[in-house]
C-alpha cells in the first residue's frame, strides 16, 4: 500500500498559444514527503509547479490537492493548503524580514495581523533560524538570507504542502546543504514538499521521491 497522496495530476496539457509545453501529465505526489521534479531546461518543470500552485489556468486535465479538486478551491482555501516559492523574488519595497514574512499570513488576516499572525511570523523566522534578521531591511540581505526569508514566509502561511522552484539555484554549496536540510527536517515534521532542482546529486541524497 504506497503513501496517501498530497497532489495527484491525471491528462494534464498546458500551452503558450501555439506553443505544447506539457503534454498527457500524470504524477502523483505522497503525502509527508520531499518529491523532487527534475528534468532538462525547459521541459515545462517551472509551469508544472505554477499550475499546481494556481498561478496558472488548468487548460486540460485534473488535478486534485489533498482530494479537492484544483479549480474548486477559493485563492484563500488554496493558500492555506499550498505554499509556493518562485525561483526569483524581487522586493520593490525595503520592508523589513518580519514584514516580508507577515505577508504569509495573508489568507488568515482580514484588516490588519492580530497578535497571533506576528506570533506565528515571528515562530517561522525561529524555524527557520533566522530569528536575528527580523528587524533587518530585505533587500540588504544576501542572496541565501533571502532565500531564507522566503522559505519562513512560506512556513508562515501554515500549509499543507509546499512547492519550490529551484529554491538552491544562486546559493554557494553551504547555503544550499542548510536550505535543503531544513526541507528535509521540515518535511519530518509532517509537512510534504515538492520542489525542482537542478542537481541530481543534491536531489538524490535529500529526497524521498522523484518525479522525472
Amino acid at each position: 500500500m504506497g503513501s496517501l497522496a498530497a497532489v495527484e495530476v491525471s491528462g494534464l496539457h498546458f500551452r503558450y498559444g501555439a506553443r505544447s509545453i506539457l503534454r498527457g501529465v500524470d504524477c502523483r505526489i505522497p503525502a509527508g514527503k520531499l518529491s523532487v521534479l527534475l528534468g532538462r531546461n525547459g521541459s515545462g518543470k517551472s509551469t508544472l509547479l505554477r499550475l499546481l500552485a494556481g498561478l496558472l489556468p488548468l487548460q486540460e486535465g485534473q488535478v486534485t490537492v489533498g482530494g479537492h479538486d484544483l479549480r474548486r478551491l477559493s485563492g484563500r482555501q488554496r493558500a492555506r493548503l499550498l505554499g509556493f516559492m518562485p525561483q526569483q523574488h524581487r522586493a520593490v519595497f525595503a520592508f523589513s524580514v518580519e514584514d516580508v514574512v507577515l505577508t504569509g499570513r495573508a489568507s488568515y488576516v482580514r484588516l490588519v495581523p492580530r497578535r497571533e499572525d506576528h506570533e506565528k511570523a515571528l515562530r517561522a523566522l525561529e524555524q527557520v533560524g533566522i530569528g536575528h534578521l527580523r528587524g533587518r531591511s530585505f533587500t540588504e540581505l544576501s542572496g541565501g538570507e533571502q532565500q531564507m526569508v522566503m522559505i519562513a514566509r512560506v512556513l508562515a502561511q501554515e500549509p499543507q504542502m509546499i512547492l519550490l522552484d529551484e529554491p538552491t539555484s544562486h546559493l554557494d554549496f553551504i547555503n544550499q546543504a542548510r536550505l535543503l536540510g531544513l526541507l528535509r527536517r521540515l518535511v519530518g515534521e509532517r509537512l510534504t514538499a515538492l520542489a525542482v532542482l537542478h542537481d541530481p546529486n543534491s536531489a538524490f541524497l535529500f529526497g524521498d521521491h522523484f518525479v522525472f
